[in-house]
Parts: C-alpha cells; structure tokens; sequence
C-alpha cells in the first residue's frame, strides 16, 4: 500500500529532478554571488543589518499590492479602477528590492543539494512570470485595454500563488533562510569536550559533545566554544579560519565573534550560539550557558 502523501508532493518532487535548470541556475546564482561580493552589500540584502532575513519581509508589499488589485478589479467597480492601477504599480516597485533580497538568499544556497537549487530556480522563475503579467496588466490598462488588464492581473496572481506555495516549502520543508542550529540541544552541565594539551594556541577542533557538533578555539590564551554548525548554510566553522578574536565560517564568509557568537561579517542575519568553557583538571569542559 502506497503512502499518502500531500497535495503537490509529486510535483515537487518532479520539480526537484529537473536536471535541465542546473547549468542555468548555477551560472545565475553565480553572478548573484559575484554581484553582492562587497561586504556591505551583502549584509544589506541578507539582512544581517536587521538579525532576520530581508525577503520574508518585502514580500508583504508586492503581494499584498496585487491580490488587493486583483480583489478590486472583480468586485471594487468602476469607482476602483484607479485604486488598482496604484497598487499594481505599487506592487511592481516593491518587486524590485524583493527579488534582488530573494535572489541573494538563493544564491547563497549554494553549495546547496540539487533540489533545493532546482526549486528555487522553479520559484524565482513563477515570481518574475507573475511580475512581468502584472506589469503587462498595467500597460494594457494604459492602452484602454481593461479587461485584458484583469485577466493578465488573474494569470499573475495564479504564478504569484505557484511561487508562494514553492517559497513556503523551500523555507518549511527544506530550511533555506532558517537558523539552521535552532533544534541542537546542549549539555547543561560542565561536559568534558577535549584534552587542554589537544589544543594549541590560535587552533580550533570540531568535537561531538552529548550528540552536539561543537567548535572548540583557543585564542589569546582564553579557550572558547561554539555551536560548529553554522547558522547560516550549515557550513563547519571549524573548517574555516580563526581571523583575531572570531571564526569565519568557509562557505560564504560570515564571521561570528568568538566571546558571544554576534556577527561581526555577514551574510548570516543570526547570532552564532555560544557555550561556557573552561579548563578543568587538563581537559576542556563546556556547558549550555547559563540564564
């Protein structure tokens, strides 16, 4: 007997094996990456600046511009064809910024797992169908062509509806944008991690401490510990480099503070968790800070 599964599972799944948009979408991602290469572009458009991811925030603008247009254009009358023009274009000025916010987090997926790449190409490409049909719905406005207006406006909104509903999963399903140490447990009580003799001055080691990947660092002479899991892509801090009194993570660059895990360099928008460490009897005990 088959499992249940839900709505859309299937087409997800399609989607996910579309071998097709690799080539495309690493080159585009690429370029994405190559664009917000200086660091404050990058913090700008990832939301570091904030400590929450920009796009979940500008897509309000855009969507809820152009169901609101929509909702006028069949039930507001002739009294409201104005008022969802506006929004239309409302809606195309706030698309700006939100595909470039979306585009940077996608970007960054990268090295990501061929579904996610392939969904997220899949997602973009239904939200800029449905900007370019709202937009061609305002010009067709403009040219005295209403009701084709309306039907482009309706064709946009089902695309909109089709990358929301590819957006939500890539981010619930898939965990794109997500604090990706959210679920890691600590010991709450002082837990041998490393022999003291094990590690040098300006080294790191990945250890395993109750079922937890922590990074253990010593640097100026003082012993520090943090979650190993980057919060950004679930890159190994311990594979990146002690750069001073911080670790910068090997994937894309962000850079965390090792006395309290805030972040120093983005693209991470989330504080890197920290743990208390010691020095104890030659070994290196660390614990769950604390409150």
């Amino acid at each position: 007997m088959s499992p249940r599964t839900p709505i859309g599972h299937d087409l997800l799944e399609r989607i996910g094996r579309l071998e097709a948009v690799d080539a495309p979408a690493q080159a585009i991602a690429k370029f994405v990456r190559d664009l917000k290469r200086p660091p404050k572009v990058n913090e700008a458009l990832s939301g570091t600046w904030l400590g929450h991811p920009v796009h979940p925030l500008l897509i309000v603008l855009p969507m809820g511009s152009w169901i609101s247009a929509v909702v006028l254009d069949w039930i507001g009358g002739e009294d409201a064809e104005t008022a969802a023009d506006v929004l239309l274009g409302t809606g195309l000025a706030g698309a700006i910024p939100t595909v470039a916010t979306g585009y940077a987090d996608w970007a960054d997926t990268e090295p990501a797992s061929d579904e996610v790449r392939r969904l997220g190409a899949v997602h973009a490409a239904c939200n800029g169908t449905a900007a370019v049909l709202f937009g061609a719905s305002l010009a067709a406005r403009a040219g005295g062509a209403r009701g084709r207006g309306k039907l482009l406006a309706l064709a946009g909104l089902g695309a909109l509806g089709a990358g929301g509903y590819l957006g939500g999963h890539l981010t619930y399903a898939k965990g794109v944008g997500v604090d990706t140490t959210a679920f890691e447990d600590f010991p709450e009580d002082w837990t041998q991690a490393l022999a003291d003799a094990a590690l040098g001055e300006g080294e790191m080691r990945a250890v395993e401490v109750g079922g937890a990947e922590i990074v253990i660092a010593r640097s100026g002479g003082r012993v520090y510990a943090l979650a190993d899991t980057c919060v950004h892509r679930k890159g190994s801090l311990a594979d990146g480099e002690l750069v001073g009194e911080c670790v910068k993570c090997p994937l894309h660059g962000s850079t965390f503070a090792l006395v309290d895990g805030s972040v120093e360099q983005g693209p991470a928008a989330y504080p890197q968790p920290v743990l208390e460490a010691r020095v104890n009897d030659g070994s290196i005990e660390v614990r769950a800070p604390q409150i």
